[in-house]
C-alpha cells in the first residue's frame, strides 16, 4: 500500500477502494465470477481474516481475476481460521483453513488459475475431502 501524505491522497484511496468494493459487492454476474467468501467472525478476525482478505483481494486485481469477495461469520472452523472458501464457478465449493499470504498465493496460482488442489482442505461435515 501507498503512503497517505495528504488529506487528497487518503481521499483518491477511499475513492479507489470504494470502487473495487462496488464493483465486487454489486455485480450482477456473481455465479460467473470467482466468489471467496473470508469467514470474519471474532476468532477469523483475531486470526488474521481482514488482512487476509485486503492481501487476496490486491491480489486478485493483480492477477486480473474477477473475483467477489463476501465477508461472512463464522464457519465452525476456529482452529483452522482465518478461514475461506473459494467457489470458482463450474467446481465444488472449497473451504481453506490456516490461510495465510502464501497460501492465498498458492490458492490462487494452483488452484483458481490451474485448478490444482492444494494442502489446507476443511473436509466439510467429516467426510474425506479426497473425493
Amino acid at each position: 500500500m501507498t503512503k497517505v501524505k495528504s488529506l487528497a491522497d487518503l481521499k483518491a484511496m477511499r475513492e479507489q477502494f470504494q470502487s473495487n468494493l462496488d464493483v465486487r459487492e454489486k455485480s450482477n454476474n456473481q455465479e460467473e465470477m470467482v466468489q471467496i467468501k473470508v469467514a470474519m467472525g471474532t476468532c477469523g478476525i483475531a486470526s488474521g481474516a481482514k488482512q487476509i482478505m485486503e492481501y487476496m483481494m490486491e491480489k486478485a486485481d493483480g492477477m486480473k481475476i474477477r473475483a467477489v469477495f463476501i465477508q461472512t461469520g463464522c464457519m465452525g472452523h476456529c482452529n483452522a481460521e482465518p478461514t475461506i472458501e473459494v467457489i470458482v464457478p463450474g467446481r465444488e465449493p472449497v473451504v481453506f483453513g490456516l490461510v495465510n499470504n502464501k497460501k492465498a498465493d498458492e490458492i490462487f496460482e494452483k488452484y483458481i488459475v490451474n485448478n490444482e488442489m492444494v494442502d489446507g482442505v476443511i473436509a466439510i461435515n467429516n467426510e474425506v475431502a479426497d473425493k
